[in-house]
């Protein structure tokens, strides 16, 4: 029997135009906002796994009817999902999905479980509301689901079609145990799964509630009202910020692959013809034999630019999806952002993060004096897992941070994420929840970036096992170094080892699993700087002296600043003086960028620097002939 195609069941829907008077649209807009406020406190406070209760790994949005995003966080999910799912869609209705391919990367790995609610008013459907959240583990090869050398997406663990998990409000119970079943952190899954669900009911009852208040045909008018100001905005900026017919290019690099393969490059170029951005990926190279593969979804990536400009120019604005048409993209098939089913997605944060770095050196072209450094390099974490005293099995999911860039209003954060919302496990709870102890959590100082306004430095943390099991370790920058900019110097690269209990000190790379440990074995986990944003010489060497204090400088790294201190600490001003003109005189004019190095010295020098060996140039053959096989392809 043939599956049933998408279909919406609800009663015969005919608009009627209505106006909406200014002070209607701000309250209508503020409650929206209020809603999806809630759903991070609904979601929070209820779910289990430390990755989305305490580090706040989970990203909401509501819609309007066409799935266009009103409110939330990254792109809105609805067009992958309504092309993936087949059945039907009704009141009471809440589907769940964790396959990137069939929501065309609206998440973009499997451990991302996506919970999706159609808004039912009076028999119409007016809206949807929608969460994703990281849940702790989905089975698969390793424990936590990130495996590093998975060349296929079916290793990771179980991927979940659009499925109903609740079928006109009643929990689809048989399939929400098989779900379950396959996963070693099942407890925390359901509580999770529970949460995001309660979210997405939460929101639909606001929306409801609005709707009852003022009417359908003025609810659905505002959402449009909402989306056309956001396009007009948009526009503005575009017209006013990037210069006509001039195309833009940048690149960075994925160090490695965690197979001993890399680096790989993310080029994009941009160009503005009329009212429109046009954005090419063209260069980038293909995808990767390993887990690093991104699915670059075309509405993230549109919010992603959307964002940048919003809160670059005009952060007042309420940011949604009503300007999605003014930005096109090519992303070709097959590269490593937009990888062709079914390539291995796990390790797929750094990638991501990448981007981010890509389109601020693309974008900030245009506006140098605007731009930040990079830094948006990772979300460096580690899985702890084995059996405590009790037999019980665990597994510890921590995600660090690194050096937050150098921006045109200051120094970078030491030690800070640059994730929207995202918070720091609590060493309390992490020694609470696992038999570890974390013995050291310092910032490393002159990690971050030299410049007028120093990039943040990176962390040190220093993790004692007290029960046997395997950690898995997932990092990056530890080859390229975040860049700096307008004349900043770039930052300071990760670096991992273990201090055995025996006294034996191994090296590790910056992506590796199931590395066994023993009680009294440490993990010294090192993170990666800020790039620096502007002329290092240019700062106000009292500042120096008082990081220098502080210990967020070394003395010894204080003269990149061409600052010299004397015997008590303060500001030697003569030989300050005489070590800045020296610097000056010998050194070549600071670029818009600064890198540290071109890639083939850092591949030439990997060794000496990193004590690491250089990772191999990646074999894409075999990747160019699945991109141009139009059967696979499709």
């Amino acid at each position: 029997m043939s599956p049933v195609p998408f279909q919406i069941i609800e009663k015969p829907f005919s608009r009627r135009p209505v106006e909406v008077d200014p002070i209607t649209v701000d309250i209508i807009e503020n409650a929206l906002l209020n809603a999806r406020r809630e759903m991070d406190y609904v979601v929070f406070r209820s779910a289990m796994s430390t990755v989305i209760r305490e580090q706040r790994d989970a990203y909401p949005l509501i819609t309007d009817r066409e799935g266009r995003k009103v409110v939330g966080q990254f792109g809105s999910p609805i067009a992958g999902f309504t092309r993936g799912y087949q059945g039907t869609v009704e009141d009471g209705d809440v589907f769940l999905t964790s396959d990137p391919y069939e929501c065309q990367g609206a998440i973009s790995h499997c451990n991302d479980w996506l919970v999706v609610k159609p808004i039912y008013f009076e028999g119409h459907l007016v809206g949807w509301s929608g969460i994703f959240g990281h849940v702790m583990d989905i089975g698969g090869r390793v424990p936590g689901s990130v495996p590093i050398n998975a060349n296929q997406y079916y290793e990771e663990g179980i991927i979940i079609p659009p499925t109903k998990v609740y079928r006109r409000g009643e929990m689809q119970t048989d399939v929400v145990n098989l779900i379950m079943h396959n996963s070693r952190a099942s407890n925390s899954n359901r509580a999770d799964l529970t949460a995001l669900v309660a979210a997405a009911q939460l929101a639909a009852r606001r929306v409801v509630e609005i709707c009852e208040r003022f009417g359908l045909e003025t609810y659905v008018a505002t959402c449009d009202l909402l989306l056309a100001r956001n396009r007009k905005a948009i526009s503005q900026l575009i017209d006013t910020s990037i210069p006509e017919g001039k195309t833009y290019y940048f690149e960075d690099y994925v160090c490695d692959d965690g197979c001993g393969m890399g680096p790989y490059k993310i080029a994009c170029s941009m160009v503005k013809r009329g009212k429109k951005l046009y954005f090419d990926f063209d260069g980038t190279d293909p995808q990767s034999q390993g887990s690093i593969n991104f699915i670059f979804n075309y509405e993230m990536f549109k919010m992603f630019v959307g964002a940048y400009l919003i809160k670059l120019y005009d952060p007042q604005i309420v940011f949604n999806a009503g300007y999605y048409d003014l930005i096109e993209v090519n992303i070709p098939p097959g590269c490593l952002l937009n990888p062709i089913k079914p390539a291995a997605l796990s390790c797929r944060t750094g990638t991501l993060q990448r981007t981010f770095d890509v389109l601020i050196g693309l974008l900030g072209q245009c506006t140098p004096g605007l731009m930040t450094a990079a830094g948006y390099s990772q979300s460096p974490y580690l899985y702890y897992s084995g059996y405590d005293d009790d037999g019980e099995w665990f597994t510890l999911f921590y995600s660090g941070f690194g050096g937050v860039p150098g921006r045109p209003i200051g120094d970078g954060h030491d030690g800070y994420t640059l994730l929207p919302s995202f918070f720091n496990l609590p060493t309390e709870f992490a020694e609470s929840y696992a038999p570890v102890r974390i013995e050291q959590y310092t910032i490393v100082p002159d990690t971050g970036g030299p410049g007028l306004h120093r990039g943040g430095n990176g962390n040190h943390l220093v993790f004692y096992f007290e029960q046997p099991g395997t950690v898995s370790i997932h990092d990056s920058r530890w080859l390229t170094r975040p860049w700096g900019a307008n004349g900043g110097l770039a930052a300071e690269r990760s670096r991992k080892f273990m201090e055995r209990a025996d006294g034996r000190r191994e090296l590790l790379p910056a992506m590796k699993d199931m590395v066994p440990v023993n009680p009294g074995d440490r993990l010294h986990f090192v993170t990666w700087g800020g790039g620096g944003w502007g002329d290092p010489l240019e700062r106000d060497p009292a500042i120096v002296a008082l990081e220098v204090d502080r210990g967020l400088v070394t003395r010894e790294g204080a003269r990149r600043y061409g600052v010299v201190l004397d015997a008590d600490g303060g500001v030697d001003e003569e030989a300050t003086r005489e070590l800045r003109e020296t610097m000056r005189r010998e050194r070549s004019e600071p670029g818009l960028f600064h890198y540290g190095d071109t890639i083939e010295d850092i591949l030439d020098r990997c060794e000496s620097e990193t004590g690491l060996p250089p990772p191999n140039p990646p074999d894409f053959e075999d990747r160019r002939l699945l991109a141009n096989n139009p059967v696979v392809a499709g």
